[in-house]
């Protein structure tokens, strides 16, 4: 009929209207559409995309944090003469700095977020670490605690930060599998920085350590910072769907909140993780050697393999986790589940590595011990989400500065428990970060939750598009 006919003019000149405006719009200079190319953007959901930066974002995190710890052995023989003591200093520097900036970056995450917070306390870390060869060189010692503890101060807002991160890009039901795929690069970037720091301190010098991780986390930063929208909202990479999908799954959000039990028990929890997790790291070369006299070299790199281990544990987790709370179990449970079971498990071994007698058993024992600690991850990690979500960095940081404290004070005791490294001072050290690792799944296992507390009820709540309702 004439009118379908005008209907259907009507629409191709419509048509051929706007596609005349799109061909007057200014394009993109070809760097800038390379720069914001997305590969990952037909094959997985953006959030994925922007959980797999973050995962190489934490491991430019542990990567910088580790990288000193092989590089001050080639310092002191090759330029320095530093003695243990002036070395323990030096190790120890970084979480004086890191254990200030815990809380302050949840609160920096919440006010600006935490895509802007992760990436500038990463680009601060990275140019600190260029210039740490050459200022080492001017100054010594003390310029090089100095930037240790500068460093610390940067990195400590990257875990509130990305809390901050998920509470606005995670879905609810996706939790668990998205902050542990991001937080288990902590672990492939342990394992790459001991292996690749001690190739190139023997064959090219302890300098290009800190060159090669450093301009490698600064290359990284201004991916993040020009790739990542802080909401789903300003993303220039989301499809429609997914952002309706993240905005209705998340909702509107809590914007108030104090401290309770709850958080307390969170901060526990970080606390004996890392009590363990620190000792090992620092004292596992050592425990191979003293026990079975392992050159420190085979010694390095059998201690990379627990942490490779746990890396993949991490990621197996998130999955499983999200699994179960989808299908079987309440999330207070789940929670529970996985902390208490990760922390029996790592007792269970960690106690069995100082009672075989065996190079083998030990490896075993040990990477089992670590490795399996992968599953708190998707435990207490992951619970500031639950109970809080708008304020996760926040809580992040409070219960993160417990963390650090072991930091701090595990290798120090343990130094002076091993003052001669006979079996029976190993089993002391593991007997410690055992009995703390079962404090921890008591507490955790009376006094957790998993659901949003009542102080985290609204009294004012925001919607991701910004818009503002009161009660």
């Amino acid at each position: 009929s004439p009118e379908n006919y005008s209907s259907l003019a009507s629409a191709e000149e419509t048509q051929a209207d706007e596609e005349e405006a799109d061909d007057l719009k200014p394009r993109r200079p070809f760097w800038r559409r390379l720069l914001y190319y997305n590969p990952c953007s037909y094959y997985l959901p953006r959030r994925y995309g922007v959980a797999t930066l973050a995962f190489l974002g934490f491991c430019n995190v542990y990567a910088l944090r580790v990288n000193l710890s092989v590089a001050i052995v080639a310092m002191s023989s090759d330029e320095f003469d530093w003695d243990s003591k002036m070395q323990g200093w030096i190790l120890s520097s970084f979480f004086y700095g890191y254990i200030v900036t815990q809380i302050p970056g949840g609160w920096l995450a919440n006010r600006f977020g935490g895509k802007k917070v992760f990436g500038y306390g990463m680009l601060t870390t990275s140019i600190l670490a260029i210039v740490t060869p050459v200022l080492t060189r001017l100054g010594g010692a003390p310029v090089l605690v100095a930037i240790r503890v500068a460093q610390g101060l940067a990195e400590g807002v990257v875990f509130p930060a990305m809390h901050g991160v998920w509470s606005h890009w995670s879905p609810v039901h996706e939790r668990s599998r998205l902050a542990t795929i991001a937080f288990s690069g902590s672990y492939v970037g342990t394992v790459f920085s001991l292996v690749i720091s001690g190739f190139l301190a023997e064959h090219v010098g302890y300098q290009s350590i800190f060159y090669f991780f450093g301009v490698f986390a600064f290359l990284w930063t201004i991916l993040w910072l020009t790739n990542v929208g802080e909401t789903p909202a300003e993303d220039k990479r989301i499809s429609e769907e997914e952002l309706n999908y993240i905005v209705t799954s998340i909702g509107t959000q809590d914007v108030v909140g104090y401290l309770n039990r709850v958080v307390e028990v969170l901060s526990l929890e970080n606390f004996a993780e890392n009590w363990g997790f620190y000792t090992l790291l620092t004292f596992l070369p050592r425990f191979m050697k003293d026990m079975f006299d392992m050159q420190l070299s085979q010694a390095g790199l059998i201690s990379a393999l627990p942490y490779m281990f746990m890396a993949l544990v991490v990621q197996f987790a998130g999955f499983l986790a999200d699994y179960f709370r989808a299908t079987y179990m309440s999330t207070t449970l789940v929670r529970k589940l996985f902390t208490c079971g990760a922390f029996l498990s790592q007792t269970i071994f960690m106690l069995g590595a100082a009672y075989v007698s065996t190079p083998g058993w030990a490896i075993a024992c040990i990477t089992l011990s670590v490795g399996l600690g992968g599953f708190a991850w998707a435990g207490f990690s992951v619970n500031h989400l639950d109970i809080g979500p708008r304020y996760a960095g926040i809580l992040m940081g409070i219960s993160n500065t417990f963390a650090t404290i072991p930091g701090m004070v595990s290798p120090t005791l343990a130094g002076k428990m091993l003052q001669n490294g006979t079996i029976d001072e190993w089993r002391e050290v593991f007997s410690v970060s055992s009995t703390i690792y079962v404090i921890g799944a008591v507490g955790y296992g009376l006094l957790a939750s998993g659901e949003t507390q009542r102080w985290a009820e609204s009294i004012s709540t925001v919607d991701l598009t910004g818009a503002t309702d009161s009660d």
